[in-house]
């Protein structure tokens, strides 16, 4: 996954349900990018990044913001709440890290108070089938961005915030007390708050869709950053169970503003197992001491909200999915050190349905997933310390097995290994 001069942008994408350490390979790429632009999201998501002895947890800056020279985009795909990115900003730099590359496309919605409030209500009022939003407003900032009434950095940043958001709160207040029941914002409050996030933000402001373009065109290392994963897709996920956005290599497109034929290469990330936050189906789950302790040993932990992750096996069908949705070219496989000393290994290599048929397609709908259950083949364990090992011959058989498994059910090449949290710890092949 080296670049070679036929291969300027890359594109990083979650090719299971998110958290599959994403921040990690991005951060690697990143130090060999002359760009780093992300396309879609909130600060629903996060990336964690361990470099030089320290831990970053970043929401919505992208990762190469940890290299100086490096131009960090964020395209018109993104959801930006101001005050979370402003204190993101402000503890980076209290860090010593700077954030002057940083760049905001102007079209990118902005995060409210009524859209959190309003996905607050909203999940309440679902009651036992709520969605497990992370109640950040996410979702009702897409809402109104597809109906045409949201606002965008460029409001955020002029002179006709005030008049747009005043307009825009009474008709909130109006679903929030009508509908819901909520106590209705007050506009007088938050306009001047949000005025003065719009003068901080205003020096970040830029065509993304032209600088992206003008570096692809001029031949500059691109790499496209991506948020949570292929199965929260809007279209293509587990729905309802999804984010509001295109964590797929297409949203890329959409949210940057620039055409497929500007992406050379697609990098799949995973997990030597699988995992989940939230609530939705997941069919290699384990509700057990097992699940417990692949929890417990890869730290599976939200980065935005803290929230415990559901673990399970491998499940090879629906990274065979995110291969097809994403045009895939390569994978790379994180912590396969949590899996060390267990004595045996399942990989879910199929799904079988209720009246027996084994299907390696993940179903479309939520009905269908519903009566599958896994197909489990089952390998031999191995033990040690991984994060020393630097190359594929260096790993214990069994793991190399275990690897080598995963490649023939999903068809597709392992480019990647990840074995501990450092940005050495790391095998590519």
């Amino acid at each position: 996954m080296k670049w070679g001069i036929s291969l300027p942008s890359k594109v990083v994408v979650g090719a299971q349900w998110g958290d599959e350490g994403k921040g990690k390979v991005i951060d690697i790429l990143a130090s060999r990018a002359e760009m780093v632009v992300r396309s879609q999201g909130g600060n629903n998501a996060g990336h964690t990044v361990e470099a030089n002895g320290e831990v970053y947890k970043l929401h919505l800056i992208p990762s190469g913001i940890l290299y100086a020279k490096t131009p960090c985009l964020i395209g018109c795909g993104v959801v930006i709440d101001p005050k979370a990115i402003l204190e993101e900003i402000d503890s980076l730099e209290s860090r010593g890290i700077s954030c002057d590359n940083l760049r905001i496309d102007p079209r990118a919605h902005v995060i409210m108070p009524w859209h959190i409030e309003l996905d607050g209500l909203g999940e309440a009022a679902r009651g036992s089938a709520d969605i497990g939003t992370t109640k950040r407003g996410i979702g009702p900032c897409y809402m109104d961005k597809a109906e045409r009434c949201g606002l965008r950095i460029y409001d955020l940043v002029n002179d006709c915030f005030a008049e747009k958001a005043a307009a825009v709160c009474a008709l909130k207040n109006k679903l929030i007390t009508a509908v819901y029941g909520g106590a209705p914002l007050d506009a007088a409050a938050i306009i001047p708050e949000y005025v003065g996030y719009g003068k901080r933000l205003r020096k970040y402001v830029a065509d993304v869709s032209v600088l992206t373009y003008n570096a692809i065109k001029a031949g500059r290392k691109v790499l496209f950053e991506g948020a949570q994963g292929a199965l929260l897709d809007l279209d293509l996920g587990t729905y309802p169970y999804v984010t509001s956005s295109h964590p797929t290599a297409g949203g890329f497109c959409v949210g940057t503003g620039i055409g497929p034929t500007c992406i050379d290469e697609v990098i799949g990330v995973a997990k030597a197992y699988t995992t989940r936050v939230g609530k939705g189906p997941f069919p290699t789950e384990l509700n057990d001491a097992m699940g417990e302790m692949i929890r417990t040993r890869g730290n599976e932990f939200g980065t935005t909200t803290g929230r415990p992750r559901r673990t399970g096996w491998f499940d090879a069908v629906i990274v065979r999915h995110a291969v097809r949705i994403n045009g895939l070219t390569s994978i790379a496989l994180n912590k396969l050190d949590t899996l060390s000393g267990i004595d045996e290994l399942k990989i879910c290599a199929a799904y079988r349905m209720e009246d027996g048929t084994e299907i390696t397609d993940f179903p479309p709908t939520l009905e269908q997933l519903a009566d599958c259950t896994p197909v489990y083949i089952t390998l031999k364990g191995f033990d040690g310390d991984l994060s020393g090992c630097r190359s594929f011959d260096s790993l214990p058989g069994n793991a190399k097995a275990y690897l080598t498994q995963i490649e023939k059910l999903i068809e597709f090449p392992i480019g990647m290994v990840g074995i501990g949290p450092g940005r050495e710890q790391n095998i590519e092949r």
